[in-house]
């Protein structure tokens, strides 16, 4: 395997980062909305911590997107 192709791989492969960003900010509103549903008077204390873990969860897409573009571009 050429060095193109193994750069082309671990891009597709830096890609399923992204993916998986997805997931869990789909997963961290949905239980959120879940929770705050069943106990409607503490959703307003956990808002904060939604809005943390959904950036947390962003920025490693963001940072596996970065690892993808550089993977890709990089001489």
């Amino acid at each position: 395997m050429d060095a193109e192709a193994a750069k082309l791989i671990g891009a597709g492969l830096a890609t399923l980062g992204m993916i998986g960003a997805g997931i869990g900010v789909g997963n961290i509103f949905g239980q959120y909305l879940s929770g705050a549903l069943r106990n409607p008077s503490a959703a307003a204390s956990q808002t904060g911590n939604l809005f943390v873990g959904a950036a947390l969860a962003e920025a490693l897409g963001i940072l596996a997107f970065v690892i993808a573009i550089l993977l890709m571009f990089a001489v």
